[in-house]
């Protein structure tokens, strides 16, 4: 079995080596997996992203441009097909996960209940601040309006996914409006989808990193534009 731990990130240097350590530990308590690994996916960063990531992590791989976050969880999909992963797990650079909450995440794949499982921000413990929620309802609107998939967290950035979803998925968004898409894939392919509850971590730099209100009609017309192409 072999677990990947994908994280995407853009300008994290001040954050994403201790982000890479929390994941590597928590990797060495599931015994389950005989290979292990934590791939950084540094978007064209103008910052020392790489630099603190190649420190830390198994795998760095470089856009040399920004391409932005769908074009860097194309390239952790990618990569995990190559790899023939058995697991993905995407995790947010910003450090507003918990890393001990992964374990958690992937046994609905262990256990053969889900393909995909998203870690709901919306049914953990704590409440988001009140901006966030509102990105985060407007955007699970547009998510169902778009995909006709319901779910209390479509933005969040800490997934799971088994092998037959990382072999079917393929990647199109370059921006922010993937998290969205992802959904599209889950009603397309007919992949069994799980949500389970985490706990995130909002400080005053998680929160500059979020989304912006403003980007919903953004990912709405994205969205709209793959249905009708």
């Amino acid at each position: 079995m072999k677990l990947i731990v994908a994280i995407p990130a853009y300008n994290e240097a001040s954050v994403i080596s201790d982000v890479i350590k929390s994941v590597k530990q928590t990797l060495k308590n599931l015994s389950l997996f005989q290979k292990k690994s934590v791939v950084v996916v540094d978007d064209g960063s103008s910052d020392k992203t790489g630099n603190e990531a190649v420190r830390e992590a198994d795998v760095v791989l470089t856009h040399v441009i920004n391409l932005g976050l769908g074009a860097a969880i194309q390239t952790a999909f990618v990569y995990a097909r190559i790899n023939r992963a058995d697991v993905l797990v995407t995790f947010d650079a910003d450090g507003q996960h918990v890393a001990r909450d992964i374990a958690r995440l992937i046994q609905p794949i262990i256990k053969n209940q889900a393909d995909i499982v998203i870690g709901s921000r919306m049914l953990g413990l704590g409440r988001m601040p009140i901006l966030r929620e509102l990105v985060n309802i407007t955007a699970n609107y547009v998510t169902f309006i778009t995909t006709g998939v319901k779910t209390g967290d479509s933005q969040s950035g800490l997934r799971a996914f088994n092998k037959k979803a990382i072999q079917k998925i393929n990647i199109i968004s370059k921006g922010m409006e993937v998290s969205s898409e992802i959904f599209m894939h889950i009603k397309t392919l007919r992949l069994k989808l799980a949500e389970i509850p985490i706990k995130a971590i909002y400080t005053t730099y998680s929160r500059a990193k979020g989304q912006p209100l403003t980007d919903a009609p953004k990912v709405f017309f994205r969205l709209l534009f793959r249905i009708i192409k």
